[in-house]
């Protein structure tokens, strides 16, 4: 017998958070390290003394647990292990040009923003709506065309952005964030489980600086970099997304279809890139979130 435990059928990876799977090993006596890898069904536990693990040792084999995540409980199994090497990973940077304004909006101004999205109907003719896979989505201003990832410069949509976008707009280009003001919004409904594929927006299409706003509630959008190189980076409710430079041109983002993020434990809603710690990760429920994407359309060619 050892002081450290694995606990198969109890991870990340089968819908088990860090909070779930703490209540039943605190009864057994003093956690001193709980590793839970992303996307795993097992976590090491370190207890602290041989007694304790063995306790728990004895006591988990068989043992249900009901989780958010799945219908069913999961059986929990367990063993003893001869050591654990757990690594106290830093954050990753966040890739070049890229950064996430905490609060951008009120409380107050984003149920107005939420509120004005009526996806029941579009009968004003100023906007594009349809349902894609993965989510809905709106145009305004000019339709991006999914087709050839482009946008018709010839064509723009009656109307341009709606006026409830105006603050989001003056208060982006007096902080610097964008030095051209948007003409184009998309606006996606992403419900638990949707997503969208990784991407660049086309560099054509649009200038250098793309803003997005997050509303209803958070999300993890994973970027990477032509050599494969990933970065998780939350994106907190009512939080600005500003993507400009490298960010901009050199990075791919998406939003992992799924209903649950792996985020860091101690910091579940802050900005910023997720740690790779594996001694601070657990999950978060996903709720409905709505983004409000603007961008300007390039009329010249690319440089």
């Amino acid at each position: 017998s050892t002081r450290h435990v694995i606990v198969t059928n109890g991870g990340l990876g089968n819908g088990v958070s860090r909070e779930q799977l703490l209540e039943v090993l605190q009864v057994f006596g003093t956690v001193e390290a709980l590793l839970m890898p992303p996307s795993k069904p097992y976590a090491f536990v370190t207890y602290g003394t041989v007694q304790e693990a063995r306790e728990a040792y004895n006591s988990l084999n068989g043992r249900e647990l009901g989780t958010d995540c799945n219908t069913l409980p999961v059986t929990l199994y367990s063993n003893f292990v001869e050591k654990v090497l757990g690594e106290d990973i830093a954050s990753p940077s966040l890739p070049s040009g890229l950064l996430v304004v905490e609060e951008f909006v009120s409380p107050t101004y984003e149920q107005k923003l939420l509120e004005f999205v009526d996806w029941s109907t579009d009968l004003t003719n100023k906007s594009t709506q349809k349902s894609l896979k993965h989510r809905r989505v709106k145009h305004y201003g000019y339709e991006f065309r999914y087709d050839n990832n482009n946008v018709d410069k010839d064509k723009p949509l009656p109307g341009g952005l709606p006026e409830i976008c105006t603050e989001v707009l003056e208060k982006s280009i007096e902080k610097g964030y964008v030095k051209f003001r948007p003409d184009q919004l998309t606006i996606n409904q992403y419900e638990p489980g949707q997503g969208i594929p990784p991407h660049i927006d086309t560099h054509s299409a649009f200038e250098n600086g793309i803003i997005c706003l997050s509303l209803g509630t958070e999300t993890v959008m994973d970027f990477k970099d032509r050599s494969g190189h990933s970065v998780a980076v939350m994106l907190p409710r009512r939080s600005l997304l500003v993507m400009t430079d490298e960010s901009r041109y050199l990075w791919s983002h998406g939003i992992t279809p799924r209903k649950f993020d792996v985020v860091q434990s101690s910091e579940t809603l802050k900005p910023g890139s997720i740690s790779r710690d594996i001694s601070d990760l657990t999950l978060n429920k996903r709720g409905t979130r709505t983004s409000f994407t603007f961008r300007k359309v390039r009329m010249t060619p690319c440089d």
